[in-house]
């Protein structure tokens, strides 16, 4: 098999994550994380490329959205884009960063409230019910 440098598949990803995006089978798709602000801003101008082509818009993430959806390494100080057509999604986005941070702040980040953000979150990335149980039973890396 060929081997893909990372960024040719970065770039491919995004590609995919942009029609999906674009095609209404996903609210918003995450790029991959990058390690610094400057590898993630690398891709900007084929990220622009392929907005346009799809008619999809990107939002530059520097402190994601982190939850017992996924693995806390996979994100924690990492730097992606979110893709999106509606607006509405990005804000509701936005907004469960903003509803974590409330949490966090009234001391009420756990139990039902810190599982259900993380559902949300799951079904703003389109994944299914059971997609969504299957990756917080999985997740044993939690922040």
């Amino acid at each position: 098999m060929k081997e893909i440098d990372s960024y040719s598949y970065h770039l491919g990803a995004a590609d995919c994550f942009c029609e999906m995006t674009a095609a209404g089978v996903k609210k918003i798709a995450l790029s991959h994380p990058c390690s610094s602000k400057e590898e993630r801003d690398s891709f900007l101008a084929d990220f622009d490329r392929l907005c346009e082509k799809y008619g999809v818009k990107y939002y530059k993430e520097d402190q994601p959205l982190l939850t017992d959806l996924f693995p806390v390494s996979m994100n924690k100080g990492k730097y992606n884009v979110i893709f999106y057509v509606e607006e509405k999604y990005l804000r509701q986005y936005l907004r469960l960063k903003m509803d974590k941070r409330v949490l966090l702040a009234n001391g009420n980040y756990s139990g039902e409230d810190r599982t259900n953000l993380a559902r949300a979150y799951g079904r703003l990335l389109s994944y299914s019910d059971e997609g969504i149980e299957r990756l917080l039973k999985k997740n044993s890396e939690k922040e």
